[in-house]
């Protein structure tokens, strides 16, 4: 873990209610994809957690929705600089992958999947990647998964784009040697249920310190409770304990 005091340098809307906000830092020290940073906003006591998108050249780019009185004055910045914790979480691990890995992203569970993409191509790896959102307006980052070289799938609720569904609707049909996913818990539920091979899950969870000193986050498993700011928030399937 790093503080860092990062400027803004673009705080753009992707969608009615999604941001891309790209910071430049120093010292990033982010070193796996699936690591998130904590953001100190003026006259709010919480820290907000943001997932990374990438990390290029000292920038780190996140996407968030806005959800909360946090993300909405986060949402309003177009300049300045932010206090914030970098280098947090476990991320995923590549190494583990196979030649076809598959990965699913739900909503804002899609941002670190990017470069979890870029990683796994760059190590040679035939990407497919799973996109679930309720409706058509509000997909983004499907170009942008494309031009990394990776077969984009998109899923919709409403079936006004792509498969009508939910991304195990296209999990079941294509064949993959590992899986990685990102995004809210009924989710991942899902697709724990219906994957056919091992894989890595992070969490989205609500957190209080963000690195491990409150334990907020804790998540069941078999060796006992994780943190999931701190030992997650990726944990691998066999891992996992659910709570009814």
């Amino acid at each position: 873990m790093k503080q860092c005091l990062c400027e803004i340098l673009e705080n753009t809307k992707l969608t009615n209610n999604v941001y891309k906000m790209v910071l430049s830092c120093d010292e990033p020290n982010i070193t796996a994809p699936g690591q998130f940073i904590n953001i100190k906003l003026s006259g709010l006591y919480l820290r907000r957690p943001i997932s990374v998108c990438d990390c290029v050249d000292n920038k780190i780019t996140i996407i968030y929705k806005v959800v909360g009185k946090g993300t909405e004055f986060m949402s309003g910045l177009k300049s300045g600089k932010l206090d914030v914790l970098t280098g947090l979480g476990n991320g995923y691990n590549t190494a583990v992958s196979g030649n076809n890995p598959v990965l699913l992203g739900g909503g804002v569970g899609v941002p670190p999947l990017y470069m979890l993409c870029k990683k796994l191509i760059k190590e040679g790896k035939q990407v497919s990647v799973i996109l679930g959102f309720n409706k058509a307006e509000e997909i983004f980052y499907e170009q942008e998964f494309k031009e990394l070289g990776a077969n984009v799938y998109v899923t919709t609720v409403d079936g006004s784009y792509g498969t009508k569904g939910f991304v195990t609707d296209v999990l079941k049909n294509i064949d993959y040697s590992y899986f990685y996913t990102c995004g809210p818990e009924p989710m991942l539920r899902a697709i724990y249920k219906a994957s056919k091979t091992s894989g890595q899950l992070s969490f989205e969870e609500r957190m209080g310190c963000g690195f491990g000193a409150c334990m907020g986050c804790s998540c069941k498993t078999i060796t006992g409770n994780k943190r999931i700011c701190k030992e997650g928030p990726v944990l691998l399937k066999e891992e996992i304990i659910w709570e009814d």
